[in-house]
């Protein structure tokens, strides 16, 4: 099931994406979605960031691959920061550029989308908590990281946090193939079953940190390829099974 937050007739409504047309419910995916039949072809509405996270809580250098790209070693915990809540921008929506970096880059990653109140959960557990899964842009003023070392300010600028297009409740996560185009070029390309920290393991882990509440987002790392955008580029973020997620820069 494709869970969808779209803009029609200046009113903002959830629906089940099918084929090219979007089913109208009424509801969230958290207190439960029912159908009003109503619907409309994908043409007459604009797709919105599938939820609204209170935060997205990021995670580095997950992936084995990436990790040996980078020539670093893979942490013993998971290295978690925050991207707020105002970086979220929906498919078809523009990355601003920033005038203050000179390498703004793409980072393609999964995202899981957090169904209910989370905190202290056990990794067996984890499942219970996951509404299911999207694509994530990470993101990031490349050259803005390096100077500051930590990373808020090269994370967090508006439009920094690309989601959607929809949220896929009936996937396996555990080995998806995870693709970054620029501009029609495949740039990144890697598997799920390729993360250090599993995604039981990286809800269990952040819920003892932070409560996560419903809509929050955690972004699970970024496999190999990681490169810079430059104004008027198209990137997008493709995942097996759960769908395009396509921006401009601007």
């Amino acid at each position: 099931m494709q869970i969808v937050r779209f803009a029609a007739d200046k009113n903002a409504a959830y629906g089940l994406l099918k084929g090219d047309h979007v089913h109208v419910m009424s509801g969230t995916p958290y207190s439960g979605l029912k159908h009003t039949g109503l619907r409309y072809a994908l043409k007459e509405i604009r797709l919105l960031p599938p939820c609204r996270p209170s935060k997205i809580v990021a995670v580095g250098l997950n992936y084995r691959s990436h990790a040996a790209e980078m020539n670093m070693k893979l942490p013993a915990e998971p290295i978690i920061f925050l991207k707020p809540a105002t970086a979220v921008i929906g498919h078809g929506d523009s990355i601003i550029y920033p005038e203050s970096s000179r390498q703004v880059d793409y980072e393609g990653e999964l995202a899981v989308v957090i169904k209910k109140r989370s905190r202290h959960v056990a990794e067996e557990d984890a499942g219970q908590y996951i509404l299911g899964y999207t694509c994530f842009n990470d993101i990031t003023a490349r050259d803005l990281q390096r100077q500051d070392v930590q990373w808020t300010r090269a994370k967090g600028f508006d439009t920094f946090a690309a989601v959607g297009p929809g949220i896929e409740t009936e996937v396996d996560p555990s080995s998806l193939t995870v693709e970054t185009y620029l501009n029609g070029e495949c740039k990144q390309r890697g598997n799920t079953a390729d993360m250090f920290f599993s995604i039981p393991r990286l809800v269990s882990f952040i819920s003892h940190v932070m409560t996560l509440l419903p809509g929050d987002v955690i972004a699970t790392g970024t496999p190999p390829g990681v490169g810079p955008m430059q104004k008027g580029d198209t990137v997008e973020i493709r995942i097996e099974h759960i769908g395009t997620l396509r921006n401009t820069v601007t």
